[in-house]
């Protein structure tokens, strides 16, 4: 005898024996008459009923069962579907919402004997093995659905590949192990509960785990509306259904769907007409895709921000790969704060201002004041790879897929106005505002939380046209640079810089702020979505919330997960804040003609808006900052591509944009006001709350008429408006003898609340009349001779002569707001 055959001759042996054991045992635990008909052969091998079944109870015996893998699913604040998350795609449903026809289909072809039978078949087993031994191996499996069952599982608790391979091998010592799990399981579960998650964790093929997804997949349907020939042919796909792919070889797909309702008419299940009619029928496929991740999300830039604060959030897992898994395993149900009307709004204003192509990008993001909820968030260059499109979020910080962020410019000066507010400074406080200054004297400050200064001499210019003083209103309607470098010097950059850390303005690294002299002109780069935050926390009232693109996180079961939600927090005094949102509102809707922020105003939709406008150094950056009491939004227009130039010059948008249209007011503005009309229609905005004149020094107040008021009266007249009063003497006066004939300020104009009114009080004589005045005599006007005329002599020039223009020193702040070059920051 050949040695292959006697090879092949003791695989059988060893095949048999182990085949003896099983039916041994099985015999025993189920108390099957046929064991007695096997028993005697086994005894052929020395093989004992005992020996066979202690060594059976010794394996072990209770199948370690995990949730399922299932897809999870992200929704708009809507409902709508954002995206949906799985490594495996699958939607779990009972078996009552899997059609009977689905169910009769997969027993037809898989165990027809399933509900007669116990763990295992052994009408199956003994057919199997006959024809394992006529082929001389495992050719058969007779495997039962809860057999199949347990093997899937083991499957899916297999980590490796080695694992798996272990878990797939066809040995009989790998059935035996299969065999004993059926066993316990069968007398833990029914028949139908066993049934429904085989249902469950079988897959169909093309990426569809269960009967749900395959339904959806293959035919646009549930489980629970499948019909007959859509049943057979899912049926069908179980036994192979890698190798049984619908597109590449639907014949196969179809004679395996005829065979499965051969199988049913066999079974009873149908009858022959019946069977033959379905079997004419074609495939009838309507395939239905389910994207997966961001990439295919309507709002994909939204969508990977939400993943990527779930993905850095403990409660989903330890470590970033365990959250990873519950996300795409769990079957979670994440609900978003994205509002699909506001981020349309934003694509369109984004997309019409910057083209995807452009060397510069456009994003803008929008935060609920009150709540820190992100309504939206849209940036002009698309998501994926490729000219005119990236995966980064150029909204967010580093941390979330971010970049290092952009120089705000002058929306910083923001911060130092609340610092002076807060400090008591009063709003109708006047400091000069010259062309250009030089800070020499050091700055207090306190980087890391060390008090110090800044001793950096800072040369600042401005890019706007102001008198020699400002007050903090005029100061910032037309973004005196000037004007707040010296108020800064007052409130130092301490305080500032608490304020704009407190409110969420931090820096998109994750650095702290760089407490320098140019603070307030916005040299710390900064991610949009955290300017959107801040400006939000004024509109609030000095409330902050973090800002978060989640509401809650359901798992499968409707449990809420602890995810991080919104952080809220008084910050900030209301009178403060309320303070801040009467000057910023001057920049907006004021009546001062060279307001930088007119072109965003809403007065004629009956909205009130705040903001603030800013272009750093260079102008390689402009941004518009602005909210109503309930939205607030960021809008920023920038050079993205290192190295980092002015935006003057540039293709933006289809057209060359020259040095006067470079500007906070005038290209990020717009595009922010765009945003904000189609995100608040049909939308009622409340106004303001007033500052308080008795909190907020300086507040505007009109001065009220107290002439003709005896000095008490009057005292207490202009006290309860808000002003202090001071006698300036008396004057003659028609005006009864003690009563007010004059005031300064007069009556019905504007003041600074909080500051003093001077009233004269009457003597109670007239003044005398005035003296009649002599006409001046006229003097002939001499006649100039002919030119040419002698030089001007050296010296100061008569008033007709221009006025020569001042260089700018080297160094200066050119523009809304910047740093020198200096003080930039690499990237």
């Amino acid at each position: 005898m050949s040695p292959i055959r006697v090879m092949s001759q003791g695989r059988r042996e060893r095949g048999f024996v182990t085949h003896m054991v099983m039916f041994v045992v099985v015999s025993v635990l189920t108390g099957a008459l046929v064991a007695g008909l096997i028993i005697p052969f086994a005894g052929l091998f020395g093989l004992t009923t005992q020996k066979a079944t202690d060594a059976f109870q010794n394996m072990p015996s209770e199948l370690e069962e995990p949730p399922l893998p299932e897809r999870s699913r992200m929704l708009a604040a809507d409902g709508s579907v954002i995206a949906t998350f799985y490594d495996q795609n699958r939607v779990e449903v009972s078996l009552d919402q899997v059609a009977p026809v689905m169910q009769r289909a997969i027993l037809a072809i898989e165990d027809g004997r399933f509900y007669q039978h116990g763990p295992m078949d052994l009408q199956g087993t003994l057919r199997a093995f006959i024809r394992n031994q006529q082929a001389g191996g495992v050719s058969q499996g007779g495997s039962t659905i809860t057999q199949q069952y347990v093997k899937l599982v083991q499957f899916e608790n297999a980590e490796t590949p080695e694992e798996q391979a272990k878990v797939i091998e066809d040995s009989y010592g790998r059935k035996l192990q299969e065999l004993r799990y059926a066993v316990e399981l069968e007398k833990t579960l029914t028949k139908d509960e066993i049934l429904e998650r085989y249902l469950n964790i079988v897959y169909f093929g093309d990426g569809a785990y269960g009967i749900e997804s395959a339904a959806r997949h293959y035919f646009s349907t549930s489980a629970s509306k499948l019909t007959l020939t859509q049943a057979a042919m899912l049926a069908g796909l179980v036994r192979d259904p890698n190798g049984l792919d619908v597109k590449e070889n639907p014949e196969a797909v179809l004679a395996r769907r005829n065979f499965v309702l051969s199988r049913m008419v066999a079974e009873g299940m149908i009858s022959e007409k019946t069977g033959r009619e379905a079997a004419k029928q074609p495939l009838g496929l309507k395939m239905s895709r389910t994207p997966r991740g961001c990439y295919y999300s309507p709002y994909p830039f939204f969508c990977d921000y939400a993943e990527q604060v779930l993905l850095n959030d403990p409660a989903l897992g330890k470590t970033r790969e365990e959250r990873r898994r519950a996300l795409y395993r769990g079957g979670l149900t994440i609900y978003t704060t994205l509002d699909p009307q506001a981020q349309k709004a934003a694509d369109k204003a984004v997309r019409e201002t910057v083209h995807p192509t452009d060397s510069v990008i456009g994003a803008v993001s929008m935060v609920e004041p009150g709540t820190g909820r992100v309504k939206a968030m849209a940036q002009s260059r698309g998501y994926g790879e490729g000219k005119g499109r990236t995966y980064i979020n150029l909204n967010v910080p580093q941390k979330y897929n971010g970049t290092v962020g952009y120089q705000p410019g002058s929306t910083f000066k923001t911060f130092v106005l609340a610092a002076a507010i807060k400090q008591g400074i009063p709003l109708s406080t006047s400091l000069p505002s010259p062309r250009s200054a030089t800070i020499a004297e050091p700055t207090r400050n306190c980087p890391n939380g060390k008090p110090g200064y800044h001793r950096d001499v800072w040369r600042v210019s401005n890019s706007t046209s102001a008198g020699a003083t400002s007050t903090l209103i005029t100061g910032t309607t037309h973004s005196v640079n000037t004007f707040y470098a010296y108020l800064q010097q007052r409130t130092g950059i301490c305080e500032p810089a608490k304020i704009a850390t407190a409110l969420g303005a931090t820096r998109a690294d994750g650095k702290p702020l760089q407490q320098v002299k140019p603070f307030t002109l916005g040299v710390n780069e900064i991610a949009p979505l955290s300017m959107a935050e801040a400006y939000a926390t004024f509109a609030a009232r000095g409330k902050h919330c973090t800002a978060t693109p989640i509401i809650k996180v359901v798992d499968r079961h409707g449990n809420e997960i602890p995810v991080k939600s919104s952080d809220c927090k008084q910050v900030l005094p209301k009178e403060v804040a309320d303070g801040v949102n009467y000057v910023l509102r001057q920049v907006v809707d004021g009546s001062d003609p060279g307001r930088t922020g007119a072109r965003m105003s809403m007065k004629d939709e009956g909205r009130q808006v705040a903001g603030k406008t800013g272009t750093s150094n260079d102008r390689i950056a402009v941004w518009f900052m602005g909210y109503t009491t309930n939205l607030a939004a960021a809008a920023v227009v920038a050079d993205a591509d290192p190295p980092l130039q002015t935006l003057i010059g540039r293709r933006i948008g289809g057209r060359v944009v020259g040095g006067d249209q470079v500007w906070g007011g005038t290209l990020a503005g717009p595009m922010w006001l765009a945003a904000m009309r189609g995100a608040l229609e049909g939308r009622e905005s409340p106004d303001f709350v007033e500052p308080d004149p008795d909190l907020i020094r300086g507040v505007p107040v009109t001065v009220p008429s107290v002439i003709g008021m005896g000095e008490s009266r009057a005292k207490q007249v202009l006290r309860e408006a808000g002003f202090a009063m001071s006698v300036g003497g008396w004057v003659d006066s028609a005006q009864p003898r003690g009563t007010v004939a004059r005031q300064s300020p007069a009556g019905g104009t504007q003041a600074g609340s909080g500051s003093t009114v001077v009233v004269y009080l009457s003597d109670g004589t007239p003044p005398p009349p005035p003296p009649e005045e002599t006409p001046a005599p006229k003097i002939p006007k001499p006649t100039l001779p002919p030119g040419p005329f002698p030089p001007r002599p050296p010296g100061p020039q008569p008033p007709d002569f221009p006025t020569p223009r001042i260089p700018q020193p080297p160094d200066s702040i050119v523009g809304d707001s910047g740093p020198p070059e200096s003080l930039r920051k690499p990237g």
